[in-house]
């Protein structure tokens, strides 16, 4: 089996279009999104029906949350409750439902997701470090952990010894003994200074995660920003990949 896992989309749809049409040639079973459809991009509707089409598994993430009325935007910084405030006045009453069902953990007998921490998943706490990574293997009952909201790509191990660890490779093979939470990075605001949307795959038959990127159109995706009034920062950090 081959999965494709996405997070952090963002109401960008030019880098989940891009991400999309990538992934069909891809030889994908199954597609997973590990939250924040919405939030701080133009077209969060869209990015929501898109992302149905092909996905039969969703969490939760913050914006999301907020954007049902789930969390207060008094949890993000100003320039995100201004976008925050947007979106919640252009949602469909049929999306805000959607994203209201959602719920904040997926596990199976591989794999296990979430969009933050599997320690308080409500909480939506940032996993930036090891010593974070470490509460969440301490959660784990599979060996592999698939995780966003951070929109910085990358895989933590930890090996026989319980050592913990960060690996920035872009491809990762599971070996036995080890577990491993992998950061799908975003589609649509990375923030490792790579504009180019993120998002993994993987293959069950080779045991690998691949974490992949795909240019698309940025320029065409900050105008749009732009034109619905919100924050210049906003748009300019999709140039910058911050």
């Amino acid at each position: 089996m081959r999965y494709a896992i996405l997070s952090d989309i963002h109401a960008n749809l030019e880098g989940l279009t891009q991400v999309l049409s990538s992934l069909r040639k891809d030889s994908i079973d199954s597609y997973y999104c590990l939250g924040d459809i919405v939030g701080y991009g133009a077209n969060p509707n869209e990015c929501i029906d898109r992302i149905r089409d092909v996905s039969p598994v969703f969490l939760a993430g913050n914006h999301d949350w907020a954007a049902a009325g789930l969390l207060s935007i008094d949890y993000f910084n100003t320039y995100a409750q201004e976008a925050m405030a947007w979106t919640q006045g252009v949602l469909t009453e049929e999306n805000k439902g959607f994203l209201k069902s959602l719920e904040l953990v997926f596990k199976d007998e591989l794999m296990t997701m979430v969009h933050g921490t599997l320690n308080d998943p409500g909480d939506f706490n940032y996993m930036f470090n090891s010593g974070i990574a470490r509460e969440t293997f301490d959660c784990m009952q599979t060996d592999i952990c698939f995780v966003g909201h951070t929109h910085v790509a990358g895989v933590f191990v930890q090996d026989a010894e319980g050592r913990v660890y960060f690996n920035a490779r872009r491809l990762v093979s599971i070996e036995r003994g080890k577990k491993y939470i992998i950061n799908a990075g975003s589609v649509g605001q990375p923030r490792d200074y790579d504009p180019k949307a993120a998002y993994c795959v993987f293959d069950t038959s080779r045991m690998t995660v691949e974490i992949k990127r795909a240019a698309y159109d940025v320029a065409g995706a900050r105008s749009k920003i732009l034109d619905i009034g919100l924050s210049r920062f906003l748009a300019d950090r999709i140039i910058a990949g911050r």
